[in-house]
């Protein structure tokens, strides 16, 4: 039995959906040869826990703080605080890293997957000096790297890489050819792979919308945004599908909203896949996992890119104008201009985002094997 830990922690929930999404499909393939890989999901968060690294400094939780950033729009300074996280993470590097010596001596895993940013550097020493014939994998869930210290570090690891912007990074960083692996895009769940066979008329009517009206979907992650009350107040005239997250405060507010087209509000789901299949275009923050779903459902995207914008995502806004998948505002007071735009030529935008051909969750296990081999 080969075991394979996947690192990841809940800061924003990408990164514990990526490794979700990919354990999910390796669980599923068979295996050459009957070789059984036995994939652990590792919460780096519970690792540290007893280090108490931020809260010691803080009062919260690295993921708690990341949270509540998003959820009350506390992002701008982000650049400026990521390098405050990097001084309490660099002052504290020699006790994590001797937690986690721990942890990899108790665990021994064969292989080890980080889809963590801002620790690359002490799992790896840690590794190396507990188990050093053990591969270090990094897989970025980010289209990009934001150096220096966030995804990539000088060490002899492989990464795997989702654009070709971050293999570039990795080849300016000194990596090697054989530790640069590509990608074709962000790690997805496979329900966005799945044929949509609902009845598109019957499940909007179902919502209490317009089967023929053109229909946005608004979305910022799990914790919502108040932005949105801002882009649904821009947008009283057209038909909106506004997915809050655990914001249900912000929901409360949506209804409450008067409107002159008709409207749907969900708070926390599941059922993304779903909601994107009954819209026609995504309106959102640039983040790497909202993106690449929306494009993955053939949507194309209206996005935001200022000083407000986290520091990694920020690429993401160039990579949307690169494809053609889309608008690129500089703040959503522009929202209603740039959807007009978008749907006096909406299907030469859908045909731009259907050109985008993302099948990283079913690549990934295959690179993984070919390290491992």
């Amino acid at each position: 039995m080969t075991k394979i830990d996947f690192l990841y922690f809940d800061a924003g929930g990408g990164h514990r959906a990526a490794a979700t999404a990919l354990k999910a499909v390796i669980d599923e393939q068979k295996r050459p040869w009957g070789v059984k890989w036995d994939v652990r999901l590792v919460n780096l968060q519970q690792i540290l826990g007893p280090l108490d690294v931020f809260r010691k400094v803080t009062g919260l939780e690295l993921q708690e703080i990341y949270n509540q950033m998003l959820a009350r729009g506390w992002t701008l300074g982000s650049a400026q605080g990521l390098k405050f996280m990097h001084g309490v993470i660099r002052l504290y590097h020699r006790p994590a890293v001797r937690m986690l010596e721990k942890y990899w001596a108790s665990a021994r895993p064969d292989l080890v997957v980080s889809l963590v940013p801002n620790f690359n550097r002490a799992m790896y020493e840690s590794l190396k000096h507990t188990l050093p014939a053990v591969p270090y994998v990094t897989i970025l869930t980010d289209l990009a790297d934001y150096p220096p210290h966030f995804w990539m570090e000088k060490q002899d690891q492989f990464v795997i890489c989702g654009s070709d912007k971050a293999v570039s990074q990795a080849y300016v960083l000194g990596y090697t050819e054989d530790r640069i692996f590509r990608a074709s895009g962000m790690i997805l769940r496979p329900t966005f792979y799945q044929p949509v066979t609902a009845d598109r008329v019957a499940e909007r009517k179902k919502l209490g919308l317009d089967p023929d009206r053109p229909t946005g979907l608004v979305l910022f992650g799990g914790q919502g945004s108040k932005v949105m009350l801002e882009i649904a107040e821009r947008l009283v005239d057209t038909q909106l599908i506004l997915i809050c997250g655990k914001n249900t405060g912000l929901a409360e507010r949506l209804r409450a909203l008067p409107a002159r087209a008709p409207r749907f509000v969900e708070g926390f789901t599941s059922e993304i896949p779903y909601y994107m299949s009954l819209a026609d275009f995504f309106i959102g923050k640039p983040g790497p996992g909202s993106i690449s779903e929306a494009v993955a459902m053939g949507l194309p995207v209206i996005v935001e890119r200022n000083m407000w914008t986290l520091p990694q995502e920020r690429y993401n806004a160039e990579w949307v104008l690169e494809r053609n998948a889309g608008f690129v505002l500089p703040n959503f007071r522009g929202i209603g201009g740039a959807v007009s735009e978008l749907l006096r030529d909406l299907p030469r935008y859908q045909n731009a985002v259907q050109q985008i051909h993302n099948r990283a969750v079913f690549e990934i296990p295959d690179i993984l094997a070919k390290i491992l081999g």
